[in-house]
């Protein structure tokens, strides 16, 4: 079922110029603990835990393509939650967007 734009629970987390391409950020929506990326220019949001462990995503490594989970080296692709190592998992991946004003937005549900 597609969900209509209009309809989605926008939530601020961050500003666009805050966060430049190449980099990534946790931060807390609504009370849920989310992972913020900048690819190419393309913002994605993402659960901040890796699916192994539970461990803070933001505290990891991001090279600009994947995010890689600092306890046991799990790797992901920044532009879907694909797993990468292993490739058998992903991300909880989120709605989002960047509002005229420059805000990026995000529907945790």
């Amino acid at each position: 079922m597609m969900t209509d734009d209009a309809t989605r629970r926008w939530q601020d987390a961050q500003h666009i110029d805050d966060l430049w391409e190449g980099d990534m950020v946790g931060v807390e929506v609504d009370g849920t603990k989310v992972l913020v990326v900048n690819v190419d220019g393309e913002v994605n949001a993402f659960e901040n835990k890796c699916p192994h462990q539970a461990w803070a995503l933001d505290e990891g490594d991001f090279d600009g393509e994947s995010i890689t989970c600092m306890r046991h080296m799990w790797t992901f692709a920044a532009k879907t939650g694909a797993g990468i190592n292993p490739d058998d998992t992903t991300l909880k991946s989120f709605p989002c967007r960047v509002d005229a004003n420059g805000m990026i937005q995000v529907d945790v549900g």
